[in-house]
């Protein structure tokens, strides 16, 4: 059975994260000390006095989430059985390929803050919105998008699970989607607390700017597969990792799909990494049978470090039974 980390995208953010992993790994702090040089500010001190709404700016957002995931990564560093694939939710992806050496910590901070930048500047005046649709198929809330949408732009946005959809787009088309949602079944039809729909085609302009960027950045073919959340598929070479991340931009994360991927190719333990645990949860949910845990703070590296082993030890004791069963060769 093989390992995947897992690195959480925008939405997990919170006053005071990657705060207590700094203060007790030396390694997780110097990552914050090399962002801080890259960004022009000290990005440790935002995550832990806020203010919030400076937080949760989207051009802030980005990098101090990368950057806590990537401290827990480190933090958690020699004492995990090593990533077999790695997947990242959205802004997550960028966590992931620094952990699949893909590019550099350095490139990965400044990228993500240019990311930010376009996708909180490219909507302007318009009224916008997203929303968390649950309890309903995904086919079914494409056929309501659908719908929705002589009202204006309404797309899918998430793919998280088979059960749970994220739409974005127009507000009013946004809005009757979610009463037809409602109407159909769904239980719980909830709009967003977000600064722009992202993942949808509205994001074009972004696409557009982020692609120079990634054009003066160094790439490398992943040293693991890295599971792409466009296609839902591993990506391995340089050129194929930076086409896929222009896509990313506008195009539906598909994150259930991603999941699905790794447990068919094999994987039994997953890792998160960063704040929240959603996505060990999601996976969870999907595949009973696969082990997660997370790291998110100092506290939870040892849990997570003898869930670890717990499993491998597991993993043996399966080894050595199906050898007795079948017997000298």
């Amino acid at each position: 059975m093989r390992v995947a980390y897992l690195f959480p995208g925008q939405g997990a953010q919170r006053v005071g994260m990657g705060v207590a992993v700094a203060t007790a790994h030396a390694g997780a702090r110097a990552l914050f000390d090399r962002a801080g040089a890259v960004l022009g500010f000290d990005l440790l001190a935002l995550c832990r006095e806020g203010p919030e709404d400076v937080l949760q700016r989207t051009e802030n957002t980005q990098p101090a989430i990368l950057v806590t995931s990537l401290a827990c990564l480190a933090a958690g560093e020699g004492r995990l059985p090593p990533a077999d694939a790695v997947a990242g939710l959205s802004l997550g992806e960028y966590s992931a390929l620094v952990a699949a050496d893909a590019i550099t910590f350095e490139g990965a901070v400044r990228v993500v803050r240019q990311r930010g930048l376009f996708m909180s500047e490219t909507i302007g005046d318009r009224t916008v919105a997203m929303a968390a649709i649950l309890g309903l198929p995904a086919e079914r809330v494409e056929r309501i998008c659908e719908d929705a949408a002589a009202q204006g732009i309404c797309e899918t946005a998430n793919y998280n699970a088979a059960d749970q959809t994220v739409i974005g787009g127009d507000a009013a088309a946004v809005a009757s989607a979610v009463e037809a949602a409602k109407a159909a079944g769904a239980k719980r039809a909830v709009p967003l607390a977000v600064s722009a729909p992202f993942h949808t085609s509205l994001m074009a302009p972004a696409a557009e700017k982020l692609a120079a960027v990634l054009d003066g950045v160094a790439f490398r073919d992943a040293r693991i597969p890295v599971y792409s959340n466009v296609t839902a598929a591993p990506a391995r070479t340089a050129a194929e990792i930076r086409a896929l991340l222009v896509q990313q931009v506008r195009r539906p994360v598909r994150w259930a799909q991603s999941m699905q991927a790794l447990v068919a190719n094999g994987v039994g333990f997953a890792v998160e990494f960063g704040p929240g645990r959603t996505l060990s949860g999601l996976l969870k949910r999907a595949a009973k049978h696969v082990e997660t845990t997370s790291i998110e703070d100092a506290t939870s590296v040892d849990r997570a470090v003898a869930a670890a082993r717990a499993w491998q030890d597991s993993q043996e004791v399966a080894r050595t039974s199906q050898s007795r069963e079948r017997g000298p060769e």
